[in-house]
C-alpha cells in the first residue's frame, strides 16, 4: 500500500512524463520554415511529418493501452520514453526528408504509449474521487510540453541550430526517464472483471467520445502546426519571439482549461461543457478565417480555441475509465486513437489547401465546420455514462 507522500510523488512524476514525451508532439512545427529551406519540400509533405509521428501514436493506442493494463502503466513508461529520446536524436542527424519523415513515424510508437500508459497510471495511483483532478493536470502538463516547444524551440535554433533544438527535446525526454527509473512507485495492480475487448471496441459511447476527441485535441495539434506560419503570413509582425508567444498561446491555454474542464464536469455537467466547448472552436476557427488579419480577432479566436479543445478532456478520459473500469488503459487508447485520425488528416491536408491557394482561409472553414458537425453530435453523449 502506498503512502500519500508517495502517491504524491508518483503524481509529480507522471505529469514529469506527460510534459517530457509532449514536447515531442510539436516539436518541428515551429522549425518548419527551416526544414523547408534546408530540405526543400513542400507545405504539404510538411504536414506529413506530423502525420507520420501520429499514424503510429495512433497505431499504438490499443496495444499500449492493454500493456499497460496487464503490466501496469509504470513498466510500460520505461519503454516508450526510451523510444522517444531514441528517435528524436536521430531526427537531429537526419539528412534527407525521407529520414526525417521515418524517424517521426518511429517517435510516435513512443509518444503513443508513453500518453495511454501515463493516463493507466493515475487511475491505479489514485482514488476514483480524486480522479478527475490528478487526470486534469496530467492532460495540462501534456499541453504544457506540446505548447512550449512552440516558443522555446525557434529559441534554441537561433542559438544552435534546427539539429540542436531536437536535441534538446530528446533532452527533456531522458531526464524524464531517468526520473522515472530512480523515484516512480509501483501501485499496486488493481482487479476488476474481465470485459472482452470486443465488447469495449463495439461501444457507442466510446466512439462518440473518440468523436470529440478529434475536434478537441485532435483540432488543437493540427492548429498547433500551422499556426506560427499562418500568423507570420496574416499579421505581417516581423518579430519571431512575439509570434511565438501568440502561436504558443492556443496549447498552452489548455494547461488552465483541462483542469478547468476538470472541475467544472461535476458543476454542469458532460453535456454542456462539450456544447460550449465546440461552439467556442467553431466560432474561433472562422475568426482565423475572415478576420485573422486584425491582431484582436486572431487573438481572441486562439483563448477560444485554446478553452475549447481543452475543456473536453478530463471528462472524456474519466469517462472511458466508467465504462471499462477493468480495461481502462485500452478504452482511453481507443477514445485517444479516434482523435488522432484528426492529426493524420488535417495536418497534411491544411498544408495542401494552403499549397493550391495560397493562404488558410478554406483550410479553417473546413475546420469550423467539422467543429460545428460535433457540436451537434454531441447531443447524443449521455450525461450519465451508464
Amino acid at each position: 500500500m502506498l503512502t500519500n507522500r508517495q502517491k504524491k510523488i508518483g503524481l509529480l512524476l507522471v505529469y514529469l512524463v506527460g510534459f517530457a514525451y509532449s514536447c515531442n508532439y510539436t516539436n518541428h512545427a515551429p522549425l518548419i520554415p527551416l526544414l523547408i529551406s534546408q530540405f526543400g519540400f513542400t507545405k504539404a509533405m510538411a504536414g506529413l511529418l506530423a502525420t507520420a509521428m501520429f499514424l503510429t501514436h495512433a497505431l499504438v493506442q490499443i496495444p499500449g493501452g492493454h500493456l499497460s493494463d496487464k503490466f501496469g502503466g509504470r513498466n510500460v513508461i520505461i519503454g516508450s520514453l526510451l523510444i522517444v529520446v531514441i528517435g528524436n536524436i536521430f531526427i537531429a542527424q537526419s539528412n534527407s526528408y525521407q529520414q526525417l519523415l521515418f524517424w517521426k513515424f518511429f517517435t510516435g510508437f513512443g509518444t503513443g504509449t508513453s500518453f495511454i500508459a501515463g493516463a493507466r497510471y493515475i487511475s491505479q495511483l489514485v482514488s476514483e474521487d480524486k480522479l478527475a483532478k490528478a487526470q486534469g493536470y496530467y492532460g495540462a502538463t501534456i499541453l504544457l510540453g506540446s505548447g512550449f516547444v512552440i516558443f522555446i524551440v525557434p529559441r534554441i535554433a537561433e542559438l544552435t541550430n534546427w539539429r540542436g533544438a531536437f536535441i534538446s527535446t530528446a533532452s527533456v525526454a531522458l531526464l524524464a526517464l531517468i526520473f522515472w527509473l530512480a523515484l516512480a512507485p509501483r501501485p499496486k495492480m488493481k482487479e476488476h472483471p474481465h470485459i472482452k475487448l470486443s465488447s469495449l471496441l463495439l461501444h457507442p459511447q466510446l466512439w462518440l467520445l473518440g468523436l470529440v476527441q478529434m475536434a478537441s485535441f485532435g483540432l488543437v495539434i493540427v492548429i498547433g502546426n500551422w499556426i506560427t506560419i499562418l500568423l507570420k503570413q496574416q499579421l505581417q509582425i516581423s518579430n519571431t519571439l512575439v509570434i511565438s508567444a501568440i502561436a504558443s498561446l492556443v496549447i498552452l491555454l489548455g494547461v488552465i482549461g483541462r483542469p478547468l474542464g476538470g472541475y467544472l464536469v461535476d458543476k454542469i455537467g458532460v453535456r454542456l461543457i462539450l456544447e460550449v466547448s465546440f461552439l467556442f472552436n467553431t466560432v474561433g476557427c472562422l475568426l482565423l478565417a475572415f478576420l485573422g488579419m486584425s491582431i484582436g480577432f486572431t487573438l481572441l479566436a486562439i483563448v477560444l480555441l485554446g478553452f475549447g479543445c481543452a475543456l473536453p478532456y478530463t471528462t472524456l478520459f474519466n469517462r472511458a475509465t466508467i465504462l471499462f473500469p477493468g480495461r481502462a488503459g485500452a478504452a482511453k487508447g481507443l477514445v485517444n486513437m479516434l482523435g488522432v485520425i484528426m492529426i493524420l488528416v488535417g495536418a497534411p491536408l491544411v498544408g495542401y489547401i494552403a499549397d493550391v491557394s495560397g493562404k488558410f482561409t478554406n483550410a479553417f472553414i473546413a475546420l469550423a465546420c467539422f467543429s460545428f458537425i460535433v457540436w451537434i453530435i454531441s447531443f447524443k453523449l449521455k450525461n450519465n455514462p451508464q
